[in-house]
């Protein structure tokens, strides 16, 4: 449930309702808005069930939670929330792009791209140091290498780095590297690896799963926030369906419904939802029209010699004059670009 306290409580009275709330064993989580105030009330509200919450002073009224999900829900938390990733902030009026290659390869590789990708106005540069694949013969990554290789680029660009985490080895390595972690569609559930990440307090992009529904991945940023992490970031990567003709089914409309239904900022991940290079740009400006807070490209000095998702990967050149299409379309939707 949540209480929603009259419009400028005082910050006493807020503060009487949590202690209460906690002496019962029960979490209280407030988010303070512009002039209301909401305390979320996260455990069994039963134990509740011996106070009167509406005549307690300030309180305006009580609203039930019918959601699994409490921390992601836009009810607990009206206002949308701001993560701030290194020196971008992800959310809000700004659109924030992150780029680079699908597996980490060489120094070479990764500080050409970073360099190529910041020229064309990206913030954050991405790459694989930590590869699941579906065949187990397939290049896996260079590891600790690979992140090492990105934390160059970063001190070298200034670009805030992101990696995703396969295992719990991985979180250790990761965190101290990059800015923020990963976590990969087929690891959306793995929810022991949700808390892991949780408990690192960096912030957390998660993909949503290959058949996962909306509610799922609601749920599956739930771990996460619940061990006090609430740097979350969702990312719509494509949907498996019945459809062959790209890798994926990109859903934007789980745009506009995590809008609806969450906090959280949600960027949108054209290169894996088609696997189609020739794809890429339609979606992405129609991810921005949708709303979305940002875009997950995946460039390459050389596709065609790429270890890992070359035929999606934009060369420079290609990622340049995205960039360039995409400036005015984020300015029409209100987006600083």
């Amino acid at each position: 449930m949540i209480i929603v306290m009259k419009p400028h409580a005082k910050p006493e009275s807020v503060q009487r309702i949590k202690n209460m709330i906690e002496s019962k064993g029960l979490d209280a989580h407030i988010s303070n808005g512009k002039e209301v105030t909401i305390i979320g009330v996260v455990g069994d509200k039963s134990k509740l069930n011996d106070q009167n919450l509406e005549i307690f002073d300030d309180v305006d009224k009580i609203v039930p939670v019918t959601e699994s999900y409490k921390l992601a829900n836009k009810k607990f938390h009206p206002e949308p929330s701001l993560i701030k990733v290194g020196n971008t902030v992800i959310g809000g009026d700004s659109l924030v792009i992150m780029s680079g290659p699908c597996a980490v390869e060489s120094a070479e590789q990764v500080l050409a791209t970073a360099h190529a990708i910041k020229k064309s106005g990206a913030q954050i540069l991405r790459g694989g140091a930590y590869k699941p694949r579906t065949s187990p013969y397939a290049f896996q990554g260079l590891e600790e290498d690979g992140l090492k290789l990105m934390k160059e680029a970063k001190d070298e660009t200034g670009l805030s780095v992101i990696c995703e985490v396969t295992s719990l080895a991985a979180v250790e390595a990761a965190v101290k590297y990059v800015d923020m972690l990963q976590i990969g569609a087929r690891n959306m559930q793995n929810f022991y690896l949700l808390k892991e990440v949780g408990k690192t307090g960096l912030p957390v992009l998660l993909k949503r799963g290959l058949s996962a529904t909306i509610d799922e991945w609601l749920n599956a940023s739930e771990y996460i926030i619940a061990e006090g992490n609430p740097n979350v970031v969702l990312c719509e990567r494509g949907i498996r369906t019945f459809e062959t003709a790209t890798r994926n089914t990109l859903d934007i409309s789980a745009v506009p419904v995590i809008k609806e239904k969450s906090h959280l900022p949600i960027i949108v991940d054209p290169s894996h939802a088609t696997g189609v290079r020739k794809y890429v740009k339609p979606l992405a400006m129609s991810a921005i029209a949708a709303g979305a807070d940002g875009l997950m490209i995946e460039t390459h000095p050389d596709p065609a010699s790429a270890l890992s998702d070359g035929p999606q990967s934009l060369t420079f050149e290609q990622f340049d004059l995205l960039c360039k299409e995409l400036r005015p379309l984020a300015n029409l939707m209100g987006k600083k670009f």
